[in-house]
């Protein structure tokens, strides 16, 4: 009995000696797995820490890299790089880092966002069976989702945003019966959307938005648990999209649906959020909408919305955005709007409101475009109808009278011309030929002064350029001339037949948009031109032969080929750093800029993203901004007025912080590429300001040591530190930045006795202030 004991016992040490050494190779195999993918990624740095010693199931998870594990197997896999990252080199091949991935086939969670992948997505995707959870967003991932998808039954959550997918949306997602999230936004997909998205029952987000999604929304309503619809800048319409009464956001803005809005609607009780502005919807505006006992944000801007509304009007307190602009409104606000308890933004601009200021439109104004329609108001309306077809008998004959009288005037012309051929004035034929495009948009989009009128000499005329010369510009955009690839398309460099360089940016269109649908915007964005901006040299478009819509839009710019402001004053190794006057030269000429795409033109510009990096010096050292935030391709001119006047509060603010970031930045003479470190500098700036000389000094780039007057120094710190507090109310307006900085400018000039200002002019013509204005 106790050998046959001590047989078993050495069996199952044996065994279990097998199965250690087993999983002991199961492990290394992953390790090797995760290595192989480290190499392939060209060791990005967040797997830097990465090595055959890591062990990789019991590291603490960062949010750049997490790995997890379940029984020495790998189960969930994050990577996580910096927003931004450029594709991976051409060297990368995105089959090979899958067919490497799949030697992992116990993944449950993989998420590879921001690492530059790009490609199409590999077929042996589906050999990855166990996912559950698959998010490859913010990469440069291309061609149609493959239909090897539709094999990952256990799949929850398919997350694909921000890459470059097009084709159709596959009728094959019915098949992912489990599948309760599927994000796919700011893609090239197009075409119908299938019907069986209306099969997907576990399906609680559905976000197609920022694609060329068109035509009819299948019906959703049988999806009990969707609680986000998320359709936004398609060209879907015409039918309100049927939900379920459970949705909680409701976003369908910028697209052309053009029905009016449900009754169901008002008994959305979980609905926080309702968009749906920028379409075509017509009929009656219902107030009860602004009652519902979840609504927090509501939008239905740019639309074509009638009704009148009353100061007694309920609203739900826990109200935070309205927008009512746009629209035809009639009537008085709502108490509710001023009585809110909450800090509540309500735009209702260009509207027929009785608010007693010009924003809005007289009451004729609506009832006719209400008319032109063919809404009619719904008060009334057999009265109204009759009055109305009495209004167009009468119309008809005083509209006979004035044919008549016109063609009489017409034959009259005629015999006048005939006796004052070849004696037409130049004056007028010059003004007729000087006519590029229709004048209708420059009479409002106006610029304010003399002094903006002259910001764009010694630019070439915009023009209209041939694809032809685009082509032989670029060599027929050869990758050797590529410079950038931006959420507005691809920039190219290229040289022109006279020898000078531009910068072309080409972005692909949706079919159904034609050369007059983007005529609007040429005409704003040829006009936007300054000595400190980037300004626009021409357009060309390609259309398709068949019929005549816009494939591609190309955008020609300068080419400032001197590098970035931050390369001139932060980047160690540089062959040369800007002075301390030049800096202050410099941060004049940004904040100029600012000014100028605030207050030179209507609409104005504002909320730019701006950095440092955004920032090119010419040839002669004169700042200029490269990236503003245009209304891009904006369909009518009424969108591009809406965009221009109904901003978020204090949001002309958030450019004067950006440029805070800049200026701090050309202080200290330090790259600053996170908030915390900017909040870190900041800091410093503020102990050091009200100290000694030396101390300020220890603040300052030891590149321009001895270069500078104290003074100048001080007040651009105070200028920094003031356009860097949290609260927007608190920072300063750009007018009074850009005149402290003039101040600076004059005291370092009269410390280093120049005749020349820092912005490169006369001083006699800069005039800069005498005296630093108050920054609170």
């Amino acid at each position: 009995m106790a050998k046959t004991f001590g047989h078993s016992a050495l069996l199952v040490l044996v065994f279990l000696s097998i199965l250690s050494e087993y999983s002991e190779q199961l492990q290394s195999s992953q390790v090797q797995t995760l290595l192989r993918l480290k190499q392939l990624l060209n060791s990005p740095a967040v797997l830097s820490s990465w090595t055959n010693d890591t062990d990789f199931c019991n590291t603490e998870p960062s949010p750049s890299v997490t790995v997890v594990c379940y029984d020495k197997s790998i189960t969930q896999l994050l990577i996580i790089g910096e927003k931004g990252t450029p594709p991976l080199p051409h060297s990368f091949s995105i089959d090979s880092f899958f067919t490497t991935l799949v030697k992992i086939p116990t993944l449950k969670v993989l998420t590879l966002v921001s690492i530059g992948l790009w490609g199409p997505l590999p077929s042996k995707i589906a050999r990855l069976s166990s996912l559950e959870i698959f998010n490859v967003s913010s990469n440069f991932i291309s061609g149609a989702i493959p239909q090897e998808i539709s094999s990952l039954t256990n799949i929850q959550t398919l997350i694909l945003d921000d890459n470059m997918f097009n084709g159709q949306l596959p009728h094959w997602l019915s098949s992912l019966s489990v599948l309760s999230v599927l994000s796919l936004k700011r893609n090239s997909l197009e075409g119908v959307l299938p019907e069986s998205l209306g099969s997907l029952e576990n399906l609680r987000i559905l976000d197609l938005s920022h694609n060329h999604f068109l035509g009819q929304v299948p019906d959703l309503s049988s999806l009990t648990s969707l609680q986000v619809l998320d359709l936004e800048n398609n060209s879907l319409g015409p039918q309100f999209p049927h939900v379920n009464k459970k949705i909680v956001f409701l976003v369908l803005r910028n697209n052309k649906f053009s029905s009016g809005i449900p009754s169901e609607v008002s008994s959305y009780y979980q609905l926080q959020k309702l968009d749906i502005s920028l379409n075509r919807f017509v009929g009656p505006f219902t107030p009860s909408l602004l009652g519902l006992p979840s609504i927090t944000y509501l939008s239905i801007s740019g639309n074509r919305f009638t009704g009148m509304l009353f100061e007694n009007l309920s609203c739900n307190s826990g109200l935070e955005y309205v927008d009512l602009s746009s629209n035809l409104l009639t009537g008085k606000l709502p108490d509710c709007f001023l009585s809110n308890s909450k800090d509540l933004t309500v735009l209702y601009f260009g509207n027929c409101l009785n608010t007693g200021d010009k924003s809005q439109h007289q009451f004729s104004f609506c009832r006719n475009e209400a008319l032109a329609v063919g809404i009619l108001p719904h008060r009334r309306k057999r009265e109204q109808t009759s009055k109305i077809v009495l209004a167009f008998s009468i119309s008809g004959g005083i509209i006979g009278g004035i044919a008549l009288v016109g063609l009489a005037f017409v034959i009259a012309r005629r015999v006048h011309l005939k006796q004052t051929k070849g004696t037409v004035p130049p004056r007028s034929i010059a003004e007729s030929a000087s006519t590029g495009y229709s004048s209708k948009l420059m009479s409002e989009a106006r610029y304010v002064s003399q002094a903006t009128r002259l910001g764009a000499l010694g630019l070439p005329a915009y023009r209209m350029f041939s694809l032809e010369e685009l082509e032989e510009a670029t060599d027929s955009f050869d990758t050797s001339t590529f410079l950038d690839q931006g959420s507005h398309g691809q920039m190219y460099r290229g040289r022109m037949k006279d020898g000078s360089f531009v910068a072309i940016r080409c972005l692909k269109m949706k079919r159904s948009q034609t050369t007059q649908s983007f005529m609007h915007y040429i005409e704003l964005i040829s006009k936007l031109r300054h000595r400190h901006l980037v300004s626009a040299l021409g357009h060309c478009f390609e259309c398709y032969l068949d019929d005549s819509s816009v494939s591609r839009l190309f955008l020609v710019f300068e080419f400032v080929p001197n590098r970035t402001l931050r390369s001139w004053v932060s980047k160690r190794g540089a062959r040369r750093t800007l002075t301390w006057a030049q800096r202050i030269a410099a941060a004049i000429g940004v904040a100029k800029g600012i000014q100028f795409l605030h207050t030179g033109i209507v609409p104005s510009v504002f909320a730019n993203n701006l950095k440092i990096t955004d920032i090119f010096l010419d040839q002669n050292l004169v700042a200029k901004i490269s990236s503003y935030n245009l209304p891009f391709l904006a369909e009518s001119m009424r969108q591009l007025l809406y965009l221009g006047f109904h901003r978020v509060k204090h949001e002309e603010k958030s450019d004067v912080y950006d440029f805070g970031v800049i200026l701090l930045e050309i202080i200290m003479g330090r790259p600053l590429d996170s908030t915390d470190e900017v909040d870190v500098e900041r800091d410093q700036l503020q102990r050091v300001i009200t100290a000694d000389n030396a101390a300020r000094r220890s603040a300052v780039d030891p590149a321009i040591h001895n270069g500078y007057a104290d003074e100048s120094v001080k007040t651009m710190m105070e200028i920094c530190i003031r356009c860097l507090v949290k609260d927007p109310v608190d920072r300063p307006s750009i007018e009074d930045v850009l005149w402290n900085l003039q101040f600076a400018a004059q005291v370092q000039d009269a410390w280093h006795g120049d005749t020349q200002s820092s912005d490169g002019s006369p001083v006699s013509l800069v005039q800069p202030p005498h005296r630093q204005r108050n920054l609170q």
